[in-house]
């Protein structure tokens, strides 16, 4: 895994062995960047990265420039893994919480301009994200809401819906509100 672009662009982050994440490969990540930098100024938003895993997403977002980045992530070695790296790499609006992320969305007050989530695609129940982030208060008008899943789901009926992307096995669902 390596960071894609921005000012830490090439760096690798290499997560220990005891990780259990799947995460982003870089050729859906590159593409999905591509998409992104297409439309928003990554300098101008804030970004919740659910699920973070490895936080590679996070980083990504961070070394672009973002505002600020808050990475939720429930497993104690992911947490570390991503606190002890996005420190290491010195992001000052990096912000890791260690959360349930369906708990988290639930009192989460804060809003932001992109959401991404990246749930294990085995995870019973990963879909109800969806309406949590987009029922809830949490993106600003005009947000973006990505959703990483498998090719079993398919949420174009959904009112928010706005376009789908497929990079190999990985499919990413983009919603707008507003």
């Amino acid at each position: 895994m390596r960071i894609i672009s921005g000012k830490h662009r090439g760096r690798t982050i290499v997560p220990p062995r005891n990780l259990r994440a799947r995460p982003t490969t870089d050729f859906a990540k590159e593409n999905l960047f591509n998409v992104l930098n297409n439309l928003l100024d990554f300098e101008e938003i804030d970004v919740l990265d659910l699920f973070a895993g490895t936080g590679s997403i996070g980083y990504e977002f961070a070394s672009r420039g973002a505002r600020s980045v808050t990475a939720v992530e429930i497993n104690p070695v992911h947490y570390n893994f991503i606190r002890q790296t996005a420190r290491g790499f010195g992001f000052e609006h990096f912000y890791p919480v260690k959360a349930n992320v369906f708990l988290y969305l639930k009192s989460c007050s804060k809003q932001f301009d992109l959401v991404f989530a990246d749930a294990p695609y085995d995870l019973q129940g990963s879909e109800t994200v969806v309406p949590l982030v987009l029922d809830g208060n949490l993106l600003r008008e005009g947000g973006i809401f990505i959703f990483e899943h498998s090719d079993d789901k398919n949420f174009s009926s959904h009112p928010y819906f706005w376009q789908s992307r497929n990079y190999g096995s990985v499919h990413f669902s983009f919603f707008k509100k507003g």
